[in-house]
């Protein structure tokens, strides 16, 4: 807890010298966190900017809104297809970082509207593990990543968060829809709202941490290794493949493995 504790008083430190902020805020536990230690420490001199696209959930932005506004922090939402950038819908390896270009170039725009001088986003140090070409366009694009400058893991930043009596502390990574589709398969709309669909279903039915991987016609469930067995008592198997039968797919299968982070990234790995 020292550790975490000294680590915080460097990420205020951090984002006192950068004056003025504009963070990206999906309302995730990284976000909200960096955005309430920036708000303490510049007070309004930080906006909070939410892109609302299609490939992410609903929820994620009802969430944010209601972060941002429990809080009292100033909360932009500006609309953005997602769809239209050059080669999204092809869904190739790098589609994130052109994702991420296009948004933090938008969220560039509302900081210099606001005569904000930088963009920050939440990503910590446990991000650089993994196949990430969105962090290539941050670091293009000059957005600052303070968490990660604060050397500040997801454990700091839970640990941190419920300190602070933040509700985000223990909530589930989310991710936009289109991580759910393996690279060279098409991104369309139709798929992107069968997976919100069918996670909405698993969240209503209790899991707390849920993907579902849209393999054509097979959904490819993931849930946290500890409620994995949920799906061996009652009917729930029989439900969930209802349900997804409803929404199109022709099979529902269990990832045995359970969830992990970039899991579509596996297949590019030696």
């Amino acid at each position: 807890m020292p550790e975490a504790r000294e680590k915080l008083r460097l990420l205020k430190a951090l984002i006192k010298s950068l004056e003025s902020l504009a963070v990206a805020f999906s309302g995730g536990a990284d976000s909200a966190f960096l955005l309430k230690v920036a708000h303490d420490v510049l007070g309004q001199n930080v906006l909070a900017v939410t892109v609302r696209l299609s490939s992410f959930p609903g929820r994620e932005f009802a969430a944010a809104a209601e972060f941002a506004r429990m809080h009292r922090i100033p909360h932009r939402t500006i609309p953005a297809n997602e769809l239209d950038i050059e080669g999204f819908l092809e869904n190739p390896p790098d589609r994130c970082y052109r994702c991420k270009r296009a948004l933090f170039l938008k969220i560039a725009a509302v900081a210099d509207e606001n005569r904000l001088k930088r963009v920050a986003d939440g990503s910590n140090i446990d991000d650089l593990g993994d196949h990430r070409p969105g962090v290539r366009a941050a670091r293009e694009l000059n957005v600052v990543s303070p968490l990660q400058d604060a050397e500040m893991t997801k454990q700091d930043i839970r640990i941190l968060s419920r300190e602070m009596n933040l509700q985000t502390w223990d909530k589930p990574a989310a991710a936009c829809l289109a991580t759910r589709i393996p690279y060279g398969q098409r991104i369309t709309p139709e798929k992107l709202l069968a997976v919100e669909r069918a996670e909405r279903f698993l969240l209503d039915a209790g899991f707390r941490q849920v993907r579902v991987r849209h393999h054509g016609d097979t959904a490819r469930i993931e849930v946290a290794a500890e409620e994995r067995t949920a799906f061996f008592q009652g009917d729930l198997m029989e439900k969930v493949y209802e349900e997804f039968r409803k929404l199109g797919f022709t099979y529902a299968a269990l990832d045995l493995r359970g969830y992990r982070t970039g899991s579509m990234n596996e297949g590019m790995k030696p």
